[in-house]
């Protein structure tokens, strides 16, 4: 596993990070509410031009995983640690990120710093690990508290030596 991960001393997601009963028009708007959050954390420098990054990689390939996921994410130079924002979608909304089982009800903003190759794709894969599991899936979905979702992402991945 990568050196480099362990020169953060923070968490990837944090639960001001965490948006409960998301309610979005979109997946660009969900994606840019999750990434506003990374913005105020201090995660991202510039919400704008990391937008433009997370919309560029949207446009390449769909991003839904099965079981209802989102999974938007970009490699940016504006984001200035390996990050992860959740958003839980409100009851009954849910939204296309072109997965072929459905719409999403659970996104998940991954950031990760431009010259960061290595470190996005073990966030990536890992993650996309734990999110086969329909228990992780709806440990997350039913949490309810940004405590207890930000505790669940931090420890599935458990290359990041705390």
């Amino acid at each position: 596993m990568s050196e480099d991960l362990n020169r953060y001393d923070a968490d990837l997601t944090l639960p001001g990070m965490v948006i409960l009963e998301m309610v979005a028009a979109d997946r660009e708007d969900a994606a840019q509410q999750l990434a506003a959050r990374l913005f105020e954390a201090g995660r991202v420098t510039d919400l704008d031009g990391f937008m433009a990054s997370v919309n560029a990689r949207e446009h390449q390939l769909a991003t839904g995983l099965p079981g209802g996921i989102g999974l938007p994410h970009a490699r940016s130079e504006f984001v200035t640690q390996p990050s992860i924002a959740v958003g839980v979608t409100k009851y009954d909304h849910a939204l296309d990120f072109g997965a072929a089982d459905g719409p999403a009800n659970l996104v998940l903003l991954i950031a990760t710093p431009a010259q960061s190759f290595s470190e996005h794709l073990e966030v990536l894969a890992t993650l996309a690990r734990s999110l086969s599991k329909e228990s992780y899936r709806e440990s997350l979905r039913r949490a309810g508290d940004p405590e207890v979702i930000a505790e669940l992402i931090n420890t599935s991945l458990v290359f990041f030596d705390h």
